[in-house]
């Protein structure tokens, strides 16, 4: 009979035992009840419960990231879009992490999806793809405040991929290809301008010293000249050889006479 007994002890020690002795990592929080009310958190280290009386849920304090699955969201400016976000979320309180709310993972996982939804639905496209980090602030204390009562805190909202349908692809891709067009023209059109300020400079020049005119054509002779691949019939100007013409037709001077 006393071995039976002794028997009943030790297999009752080694069932109770592992039920009365809780340990908490530094990471964690053990949320007790003790027949259905709230004792508190305790951790972490190790803890010695009442077994069949008290209960201990152990809570998650680390930083947690989740990703947000992809949403079709209708922007303000009647556009589908497909958007992907990821949230970044702790438990700062855990005794509300447990008593408010029955999953508080799940329930920042959905009320993250619907406060997608309308943050950007409220959006113009333009707005949705140049003002990402004014959203993201904006989605991250949204969703800040509506698990606050949960005891969780959203620390980081970041908008991952916007998917834009093929049409509104192609659309953008032939608006930036004819902002391009346009840029380029305006460039080209701003350097024929300053070339033609140049050259009527150069007019101007060239009208004041026409010498000028005369040392530019000898310049474009010695250039082309240099290319000794085809023969070219260069007209010459009258004008470059009229000062040399003038000093041979010249009279000479008449001689004195002879002295008597």
């Amino acid at each position: 009979m006393n071995l039976i007994t002794l028997g009943i002890i030790a297999l009752i020690i080694v069932i109770v035992i592992p039920m009365a002795v809780k340990i908490v990592s530094e990471w964690e929080r053990g949320v007790i009840l003790r027949l259905g009310r709230l004792l508190g958190a305790k951790g972490p280290g190790l803890f010695i419960i009442i077994p069949f009386v008290d209960r201990m849920i152990k809570v998650d304090l680390r930083t947690l990231p989740m990703d947000v699955p992809p949403q079709d969201v209708i922007t303000k400016d009647n556009v589908t879009v497909r958007v992907d976000a990821v949230i970044y979320f702790r438990v700062i309180d855990p005794e509300a992490a447990i008593v408010k709310i029955s999953d508080h993972i799940r329930g920042t996982s959905l009320i993250s999806q619907t406060t997608l939804r309308n943050v950007l639905g409220q959006s113009e496209l333009d707005d949705l793809l140049s003002q990402r980090e004014k959203l993201n602030q904006t989605l991250q204390r949204i969703i800040d405040e509506q698990t606050d009562p949960w005891g969780v805190k959203v620390s980081i909202v970041e908008i991952k991929n916007v998917e834009l349908p093929e049409t509104m692809r192609r659309s953008m891709a032939a608006q930036a290809e004819a902002e391009r067009e346009r840029r380029a023209k305006i460039i080209h059109a701003d350097g024929e301008a300053q070339a033609a300020e140049r050259l009527a400079e150069a007019g101007a020049i060239i009208a004041r010293e026409p010498a000028t005119l005369q040392l530019r054509y000898l310049q474009t002779l010695v250039e082309i000249a240099s290319e000794k691949n085809s023969t070219i019939i260069f007209p010459l100007p009258v004008d470059l050889i009229t000062t040399f013409m003038k000093k041979i037709t010249a009279p000479n001077p008449p001689s004195s006479p002879p002295p008597s």
